[in-house]
């Protein structure tokens, strides 16, 4: 979408004067007819700064970093009592980054134009989760925006923070295995070749395993290029395949029915559900919406869809920890402790409390994962150079034998 400046007047005679993002010039026009204005000048945003809202074919999004910032100051300037249009237009001129002040100055322009402020998260929804406009819609619904900005801002920073978590727990094995693959790679298609090249030319016998990795090297050298295509057409197959709904329903339930790897993307889901369902309660979202908004937030579609027949099940009068416990896909105590909050009338409490034993558990499981693989893939690595070493020098010591 690109930026649009425009002047206008509504039927009052009343001037507007403003930002907003549309499509085209058409689309802007027609986004301002709807809200009452009258267009008189509409012209498209273009500064030095434009070209840094795309990367080639990517478009420059709100950081997370800058989201949560921006969440936060807000949420102080409302508690304040400072008007939201006001607010807006502070943070769009104390920013030091351009494309997060029009991104403001945007929603600031629907807010003046008579647009609510969840109406304005809802327009830059490439750089807010729908999730984040139902709490900001609930805080505008019980007149508690300050309040649910601070929560807001709290969840998306929490959020975060866990996606940091699982990311890096995940960097070091990555890195760990590219270099071992780069060094055997490199081993087997310069190292390997050049030093068995000898013993061919002098016609000598070679052992089984020196033979078996002559075959494998000159694979690499020669095919290698082929492979490395093969991988790549591989991983574009998938997910083009995972795009599809029946097909992506099926790799997350294995997902789900893989041991260890099951254990990590339930409680990574559980927590967000929890997580996301104790906000939306809390500020007032009715539950069937609630469940709703916390499934969008899933990244697994079984466990989502789990969530969405619960729903139906609370509609028809089921409790929420009996709907849950009939697929027996979320941990127990999460049903517990939601159970504990229907009974008590502290469902938001509980599941607030459900969250963080669930984070503290993925946290747990991370460490112990990340610190069982590190001498495990440096074991490896040794075994596999060790065993391109010994092929290379078992000809070397049948020369030897021989010699003496």
């Amino acid at each position: 979408m690109a930026l649009f400046n425009f002047a206008g007047v509504d039927q009052s005679g009343g001037e507007h004067n403003g930002t907003l993002e549309a499509d085209t010039l058409r689309h802007a026009r027609s986004l301002l007819k709807s809200r009452g204005i009258v267009a008189i000048q509409v012209n498209e945003v273009k500064s030095q700064h434009k070209q840094t809202r795309y990367l080639g074919l990517f478009k420059k999004k709100l950081s997370a970093s800058d989201r949560v910032l921006f969440l936060r100051q807000l949420a102080s300037l409302l508690n304040a009592g400072i008007a939201l249009d006001e607010a807006l237009g502070t943070l769009a001129r104390e920013t030091e980054k351009p494309y997060v002040g029009q991104i403001i100055l945007a929603m600031r322009s629907s807010i003046v134009a008579g647009s609510t402020l969840g109406n304005a998260f809802r327009d830059q929804s490439a750089h807010f989760p729908e999730t984040l406009v139902a709490l900001v819609s609930a805080g505008e619904q019980t007149g508690q925006l300050g309040y649910v900005m601070e929560k807001v801002a709290d969840y998306a920073e929490s959020r975060d923070q866990l996606n940091q978590k699982v990311l890096m727990a995940l960097a070091y094995p990555a890195i760990v295995s590219f270099v071992a693959v780069g060094i055997v790679a490199f081993l087997m298609t310069h190292v390997v070749p050049q030093v068995v090249s000898v013993f061919i030319h002098n016609h000598q016998s070679l052992p089984l395993l020196t033979r078996i990795m002559i075959y494998v090297s000159d694979g690499l050298v020669n095919w290698g290029w082929l492979i490395l295509l093969g991988i790549v057409l591989l991983v574009v197959v998938m997910r083009q395949l995972l795009r599809q709904p029946a097909l992506r329903l099926i790799w997350d339930q294995y997902l789900l029915d893989i041991p260890l790897v099951g254990r990590l993307v339930r409680g990574y889901n559980t927590e967000r559900f929890a997580s996301t369902l104790a906000i939306l309660v809390n500020s007032g979202v009715p539950i069937l919406a609630a469940l709703i908004g916390a499934a969008d937030t899933l990244n697994n579609t079984a466990l989502k869809n789990i969530i969405t027949d619960a729903a139906s099940r609370v509609r028809e009068g089921s409790g929420l920890s009996r709907a849950l416990a009939v697929y027996k896909q979320f941990p127990p105590i999460l049903l517990q402790l939601i159970q504990s909050g229907e009974s008590t009338g502290r469902l938001s409490e509980m599941l607030s409390r459900a969250a963080q034993t669930e984070s503290r558990d993925l946290e747990r499981r991370l460490l112990l994962m990340t610190t069982l693989l590190e001498p495990l893939l440096i074991l490896f690595m040794g075994l596999v150079v060790a065993t391109i070493v010994l092929a290379v020098m078992m000809p070397i010591m049948e020369i030897n034998q021989m010699i003496h």
